[in-house]
């Protein structure tokens, strides 16, 4: 078998020898060494480990791999096969019980699971006791090379100083960041919110007349409108069913209108509030949100999707004169109408609470259609059908109250600042009224003679306007202001933000100032 064999290549077919190859001549027979001549007949003729078939090495001595193998075996490059190895021939089963030939090694027989291919690491062959041991050596003697751990794990990586302070800081961080932002998030899910992002927008209403506006029938208007109005009964100061005012359904969401005053005391008392519909059914109700400055609040109604919302008309389109019809629940009695027609239009009228931000200013459509206290909150209505504005109050001996019956004297929320103020609710669940930065007189003024300011605050909108103590405001645009609840009513029919123009007396001089109003909640 040649040197230059591959592990790649096919053994070559192994042919039985014929009679006169397997004698042997008389010359060879005399150059046999002598142990060679004591084989059996059927010993195989292939060569074995440590017998080398040239005269110049010494019997006896241990055969010493080339360095062209050694090299080989080291680069894990195929080499030649492993002497004792036998190609395409298979043991007899008696082999391994046969004694081996006197003065030689038994042949290390390779397993047939080591007969890896070019490039392959063959693993460690079954040992015996005092053989080597090794992957790629099957020879004897000892294995020219140090055995190879293949299963050998690297030495672990150690961490360099510096990480663990890395870490403990970055972790401190995210924790700061972490309880900024739950703090954050409890602060938004804690701040009341509104019931649609889109307010007014977001919801479906009734945009058409329900009549001909020259129809001039009240009984008709008073069909198209009973199923849209309802009557609200609320807790007051801890007494259940304590309040009672109207409302009208706004939406097929279910919301409905009405005044702040009927449920203020429950919504700061976590009261109940029920609605009760057209057909005498209760409805569970909660407060989205209100304005005690314009003295309105936006109810929910479990289970209100089935009411029949209102149609909004425009409280600006009215003149003096023409009739109107008032719906709601006057003292408790459900379901009433009454008429009667527009008195006078941007009425100033202030209904007082215990605080500037409580008391109600209004820019009121007056109307001797019969108002009572059970009233408030319930639509105003024209004669197509349409919510014009939203009762409130009524004017008695002196004030403006509840408390009294009706004298023919009462008065109803613009729809335009209704519109304005329920889309903010909407949004937000609170509303915001404009706000100059400055305290006027609304008592005991000089008719004719404007609204007088008595303090200015610093860095507000009024002191950057360049107003000044006892100016006297006679004017916001084109409105003409008489006193100072006249000056408070004219700044809210505005929105936060705008700019208007006030006319100004100072020492007998008029001038006018462009002031960018300022927003405040309430």
């Amino acid at each position: 078998m040649s040197d230059e064999h591959r592990f790649d290549e096919q053994p070559p077919e192994h042919t039985p020898p014929t009679e006169e190859q397997a004698a042997p001549r008389a010359d060879e027979a005399s150059t046999a060494p002598a142990d060679a001549q004591a084989l059996p007949a059927e010993e195989p003729t292939q060569p074995i480990a440590g017998w080398r078939p040239s005269g110049d090495q010494p019997q006896g001595e241990s055969y010493k791999r080339p360095a062209e193998e050694s090299a080989s075996v080291e680069r894990d490059e195929p080499g030649p096969p492993p002497y004792g190895s036998t190609y395409g021939e298979q043991p007899r089963a008696d082999d391994a019980l046969r004694p081996p030939p006197s003065g030689r090694q038994p042949v290390q027989q390779a397993p047939d699971t080591l007969a890896f291919g070019p490039g392959q690491h063959p693993g460690p062959p079954p040992g015996r006791p005092g053989q080597p041991q090794g992957p790629g050596w099957f020879g004897p003697g000892q294995r020219p090379y140090p055995p190879v751990d293949h299963y050998r794990q690297p030495p672990a990586r150690k961490v360099a100083l510096w990480v663990w302070p890395a870490v403990a800081a970055l972790a401190l961080v995210v924790g700061v960041l972490g309880g900024l932002a739950g703090g954050a998030l409890q602060d938004q899910l804690s701040t009341p919110r509104g019931t649609n992002d889109n307010g007014l927008g977001g919801v479906r209403t009734q945009t058409a007349a329900p009549l001909d506006a020259d129809n001039g029938s009240v009984p008709a208007v008073a069909q198209a409108l009973l199923p849209s109005t309802v009557q609200i009964v609320a807790e007051f100061d801890g007494q259940a069913a304590g309040a009672t005012g109207s409302g009208f359904v706004l939406d097929r969401e279910g919301h409905v209108v009405t005044n702040n005053h009927v449920v203020a005391s429950a919504a700061e008392d976590d009261g109940p509030i029920v609605v009760i519909d057209h057909e005498g059914e209760r409805h569970d109700a909660t407060v989205v949100g209100r304005s005690a400055v314009y003295d309105l609040a936006v109810l929910e109604v479990d289970g209100g999707q089935g009411l029949e919302p209102a149609a909004l008309g425009a409280s600006k389109a009215l003149h003096v004169g023409d009739s109107v019809i008032a719906f709601g629940a006057p003292l408790g009695l459900s379901q009433t109408v009454t008429s009667g027609i527009v008195s006078a239009l941007d009425r100033p009228v202030t209904t007082s609470g215990e605080s500037d931000d409580e008391s109600s200013y209004i820019n009121a459509v007056q109307t001797d259609a019969a108002i009572n206290p059970g009233n408030s909150g319930g639509p105003l209505v024209n004669l197509a059908g349409e919510v014009v504005g939203v009762n409130s109050a009524i004017a008695t001996n002196g004030s403006a109250s509840g408390e009294a019956g009706n004298i023919g004297v009462g008065f109803a929320i613009p729809i335009e600042q209704v519109v304005t103020t329920v889309d903010q609710i909407l949004r937000t669940g609170k509303a915001e009224y404009p706000v100059i930065g400055a305290q006027v007189r609304t008592g005991g003024e000089p008719t004719a003679q404007g609204a007088t300011i008595t303090e200015v605050m610093p860095d507000t909108p009024a002191e950057r306007a360049g107003l000044l103590k006892d100016d006297v405001i006679t004017a916001v645009d084109d409105q003409p202001v008489n006193d100072g609840i006249a000056l408070i009513v004219a700044i809210r029919t505005h929105r936060p933000g705008e700019t208007v123009e006030m006319s100004v007396l100072r020492g007998g001089d008029e001038q006018v100032v462009e002031v960018e109003l300022d927003g405040k909640v309430g």
